[in-house]
């Protein structure tokens, strides 16, 4: 069995972890260019993330693999969650509130990491499963190529 979507998905969260404790050092420094210039690399490298899993991998697994529509929904519904947090992370910038900041990094962190156990322990092996004849193909949309437009 083919692991690529495990290995590169797996990746691809650590280059999100790394970016958001990236953040979380700068967040306390009082440097609120620095600090919103992190945080807009994270959420950039995030809904990169989602839109893959959402537009590339769900749709095809969710049709390979009925059953994983529950899954799937949890972790739209997660994604969503995230989402929420950066606007409300984006705010905390705008407003130059450093406890805001710390304190939604802090949470995010937390359920990034909940999320990410979730998806690399039952949907990145449901979709090598399923899928890994065609994730060579399809992992090229997770990062693609200048001038391209995954997902718009």
């Amino acid at each position: 069995m083919t692991t690529l979507f495990s290995a590169a998905l797996t990746e691809d969260h650590r280059r999100c972890d790394r970016l958001l404790s990236l953040v979380e050092q700068v967040a306390d420094g009082g440097d609120w260019q620095l600090i919103g210039d992190q945080a807009s690399a994270l959420r950039l490298a995030t809904e990169g993330h989602f839109r893959f899993e959402e537009e590339v991998l769900f749709p095809p697994l969710e049709a390979q693999v009925p059953m994983a529509k529950g899954p799937t929904g949890v972790m739209r519904s997660e994604h969503a969650q995230i989402r929420r947090m950066l606007d409300e992370l984006d705010a905390a910038v705008a407003a130059r509130s450093e406890d805001d900041c710390l304190g939604i990094l802090e949470t995010l962190h937390l359920i990034t990491q909940q999320h990410n156990a979730k998806e690399e322990g039952i949907l990145y092996p449901m979709a090598d499963r399923a899928l890994g004849r065609d994730a060579t193909h399809m992992l090229t949309q997770l990062y693609p190529s200048p001038g391209s437009s995954v997902g718009g």
